[in-house]
C-alpha cells in the first residue's frame, strides 16, 4: 500500500496524469494519477488514505517548490490536472461518506476583476489538500460571496484582486460578509494586496502564495 500511494504522490507532485501523458518526460510510459488511484481503490485502500496519504503529499510539495521558485504555473496546472483526474475516481466515496474532506472554502476574484489565474491556482491547492473548494469565477458581488456563505456555513471565504483598482473593493465585500456572519473567517490575496492591506480592511488574514491559503485553512478548520 504504501509503495503505491508514494508514486501516486509522485505523480501529483510532477504531473503525469495518466499512462498516455507524455508529461514528464521521465516518467513517459509509466502509470499517471489516473490508473494509480484507480488500482489504489480496487485493492480495497482506504479512500480517505488515497487522499490524505496519496494525492494530499503530492500537492503540498508542489505548493511548497512553487512557494520557493523552483516550480511555475505550467508545472502546477500539469499537478492540478493530475489531481483532479485522480479526484473522479473519489468523488463517488466523498458522497457516500467514505471519505470526508476538511471543510469547505469558498473563492472568487472580487466585482470588477476578471482575472481567474491566482484564483484558480490557490482552488487547485486548496482542492488537492482536501477541502471542498466552491468558485464563484470572477466579478463577484457582495451578494454572491454572502449566499454562498448562507449554502455552506463554517466555510472560510477567499477574495482574489489582481488590479489596484479592484483591490479596493475587497474592503466593501469583507465589510457586507462579517455585517451578516460576523464568524466568518476571511482570507485575501493577488498582486497588489498586502498584509497592511489586510489589517486596514478588517479581513482576518492574508498570503502571498497559494501554500500560505492551505496552512491558513490547516491551523483554523481541518
Amino acid at each position: 500500500m504504501n509503495e503505491l500511494l508514494s508514486r501516486l504522490a509522485e505523480c501529483i507532485e510532477f504531473g503525469k496524469i495518466n499512462i498516455a501523458s507524455p508529461y514528464p518526460p521521465q516518467m513517459r510510459g509509466q502509470e499517471g494519477a489516473d490508473e494509480l488511484t484507480a488500482a489504489a481503490l480496487t485493492q480495497g485502500i482506504n479512500p480517505q488514505d488515497v487522499l490524505t496519504l496519496g494525492l494530499m503529499p503530492g500537492m503540498e510539495r508542489v505548493g511548497l517548490k512553487f512557494r520557493e521558485n523552483k516550480v511555475f504555473v505550467p508545472q502546477v496546472l500539469m499537478s492540478a490536472k493530475a489531481m483532479s483526474t485522480a479526484m473522479l475516481h473519489l468523488k463517488p466515496h466523498f458522497l457516500s461518506g467514505a471519505a470526508k474532506q476538511k471543510g469547505t472554502f469558498i473563492i472568487g476574484t472580487v466585482m470588477g476583476d476578471l482575472h481567474d489565474i491566482g484564483k484558480n491556482l490557490v482552488g487547485m491547492m486548496v482542492e488537492g489538500n482536501g477541502y471542498k473548494v466552491v468558485d464563484l469565477g470572477t466579478d463577484v458581488s457582495s451578494d454572491k460571496f454572502i449566499s454562498a456563505v448562507k449554502d455552506y456555513p463554517g466555510a472560510v471565504v477567499g477574495l482574489s484582486a489582481l488590479l489596484t483598482t479592484t483591490m479596493v473593493n475587497m474592503q466593501k465585500i469583507t465589510a457586507e460578509i462579517k455585517e451578516v456572519f460576523p464568524e466568518t473567517l476571511v482570507t485575501i490575496g493577488g498582486a497588489p494586496v498586502s498584509a497592511d492591506f489586510c489589517h486596514k480592511i478588517g479581513a482576518d488574514h492574508y498570503s502571498p502564495d497559494p501554500q500560505g491559503v492551505v496552512e491558513y485553512l490547516n491551523n483554523k478548520i481541518a
